[in-house]
């Protein structure tokens, strides 16, 4: 398990730590922490939020502390997630076969696509989270954001869902981890989130259903992410699963930031 953890915290994080054994039975336990990991970096992330709300100046509003948080969480991470962003959204909208699109994921340059998804993602990521500080949930869609995060990780390395290539870090994971795990894993996480939201919205049933439509559409949106990426790339790659990790934490974002409905005011 601490070496497991260990790969995890080499592989998710910028933990200056030696990877030790690496093949693919350490590298799936690795996988199955990968919610544990991003569970520590959320706690992480959050208290910079909380930081950065006490250190603004006044009138600073939401989105300084907001933008500081997911500036800090990318610096946590070495940033290689949004890298994995940029080059599977410039991958995804090159033509050509399979080979050619693997060959532009690769290709260290970044092009127009790839800068729009990234600006866009981070733009999106930093309003959200803004508007969830607003109303007193920051703390909440922050970890909630970067654990489904790893989540998504989790399932996108259970048996079924093929990778890329024959070697790199996604033929390393692919199909390694246990599907048990995940369906366990995402099972507390639905519960933990649903159980915080009634106490985050005064005790109604409208908080429990957010948390939890932002536990099952962050996932979601990765797993649509992954089969698109299995037809087009024949598998996923590791900036594949990065690409997963920032589309399901921004979309919990965007779910976390909504509001009661009028109707439901009662």
């Amino acid at each position: 398990m601490a070496e497991a953890l260990r790969l995890a915290l080499t592989i998710l994080t910028v933990a200056p730590l030696r990877a030790g054994r690496v093949d693919r039975a350490a590298a799936g336990r690795a996988m199955e922490l990968a919610p544990l990991v991003g569970l520590g970096l959320g706690v992480l992330a959050a208290g910079l939020l909380y930081a950065m709300r006490m250190l603004a100046p006044p009138g600073a509003g939401y989105l300084l502390p907001a933008a500081g948080a997911i500036a800090g969480l990318a610096a946590l991470t070495r940033g290689l997630h949004l890298d994995g962003l940029t080059d599977t959204a410039d991958a995804l909208g090159c033509y050509g076969d399979a080979d050619r699109a693997l060959a532009v994921m690769k290709d260290p340059a970044v092009g127009a696509l790839g800068v729009s998804t990234l600006v866009l993602t981070l733009l999106v990521q930093v309003t959200a989270l803004a508007a969830c500080v607003r109303d007193g949930r920051g703390t909440m869609a922050m970890v909630l954001a970067v654990v489904v995060g790893r989540l998504a990780v989790l399932w996108a390395c259970t048996p079924g869902v093929p990778a890329a290539r024959a070697s790199g870090l996604g033929a390393l994971v692919a199909g390694s981890a246990r599907r048990s795990v995940a369906v366990a894993a995402t099972a507390v996480t639905a519960v933990a989130a649903g159980g915080y939201g009634v106490l985050d919205d005064d005790g109604t049933v409208y908080g429990a259903a957010r948390g939890l439509l932002a536990v099952g559409a962050g996932l979601a949106a990765a797993r649509v992410l992954r089969r698109h990426a299995v037809r087009r790339f024949g598998g996923v790659t590791g900036d594949v699963l990065g690409a997963g990790i920032e589309i399901a934490a921004t979309v919990v974002l965007v779910v976390m930031s909504f509001d009661r409905p009028d109707f439901l005011r009662v």
